[in-house]
């Protein structure tokens, strides 16, 4: 089968190198365009990107779908399936409509459950323990599309969002092959999705991030692992942004925000309900940092100091 493969950060790696390797014939990468970073602002390309000019498939990155442009490049190509992973964009109607065997997409959730841009982070701040993949066909919304295949996977207590990103996508990359294997055979019979079971995982930004101290330990670990490794959970001490990398949750009390212990190989801070033990950190304009180092060079942390109050959106009050 001719497929036109679409995704662009490293999510949609495994994916790509697996229909690469396969019977099945890779016609082009489409990809969001180079994205100018660092202080030089030069032009980074996406990860798939560099797989493709490994692979020496052609690379596609169009500003705009709907342009006459690339409807004739899409029309020259010829694609029989139009394969999504991690894209970024939505597909118009009319690529939608121009490969035989349609457009099918890959996310990371068992929909209908976290449908949108952020389903790992979400699964993970919600303190789900379970998730996984779905292939699913594309339609003119977003993940509303039937249902193809399917496959659950466990959640870690203290797996962050970017390990199980990682596992996800090899999951993803080995279940998309399998199912477009089944289309080519026509052994596919689409599953529509029950639109009164479907929650929603908006794209995260910074704010998500914020440390609400008056929520208990376990949410707040969970925020921990969900926003690892962007935005990362932040909160404030003696005035500057601190960002917690790992943590674990227990019993205790205190106020909320309060440090109540240095010893030992945490730095126990007090929530809602519990206690927050802080294994690994950064403050600003320092380095990563595990807790007792961090605890060894702060000379002026103390019991019954306070870290900021901020409210997180992912838990509204």
């Amino acid at each position: 089968m001719r497929i036109l493969f679409a995704g662009t950060p490293e999510f949609a790696v495994p994916s790509l190198e697996v229909l690469c390797d396969s019977s099945h014939e890779v016609i082009g990468l489409l990809s969001k365009p180079d994205r100018p970073r660092g202080r030089s602002r030069k032009p980074v390309w996406p990860e798939t990107k560099k797989i493709a000019a490994e692979r020496g498939v052609p690379v596609f990155q169009p500003q705009d779908l709907k342009t006459p442009e690339f409807e004739e490049t899409l029309k020259a190509l010829s694609p029989d399936l139009i394969a999504v992973v991690a894209y970024g964009k939505m597909l118009p109607t009319a690529m939608l409509d121009a490969p035989p065997f349609g457009c099918v997409n890959v996310h990371a959730s068992l929909l209908p459950s976290y449908r949108g841009a952020a389903p790992i982070n979400w699964a993970i701040a919600k303190g789900e323990k379970k998730t996984g993949v779905t292939i699913m066909q594309i339609d003119e919304e977003m993940d509303t599309g039937d249902i193809l295949v399917q496959k659950k996977v466990q959640i870690g207590d203290e797996e962050t969002a970017e390990e199980l990103s990682k596992r996800l996508s090899l999951e993803g990359a080995q279940l998309l092959l399998q199912t477009i294997d089944s289309i080519a055979k026509d052994e596919i019979s689409p599953v529509k999705q029950d639109p009164a079971a479907a929650t929603y995982a908006p794209l995260i930004s910074r704010k998500d991030g914020r440390v609400n101290w008056s929520r208990n330990a376990e949410e707040i670990k969970n925020l921990v692992r969900a926003m690892t490794p962007w935005p990362c959970a932040h909160t404030t001490l003696g005035g500057k942004n601190l960002k917690i990398l790992r943590a674990l949750s227990g019993p205790g009390e205190g106020r909320p925000g309060e440090i109540v212990s240095l010893r030992g190989e945490s730095l126990d801070v007090a929530t809602g309900n519990g206690i927050l033990q802080i294994l690994s950190l950064q403050i600003e304009g320092g380095r990563k940092m595990d807790a007792p180092e961090f605890k060894r060079g702060k000379k002026d942390l103390r019991e019954g100091q306070f870290m900021g109050t901020s409210g997180s959106s992912l838990y509204p009050d």
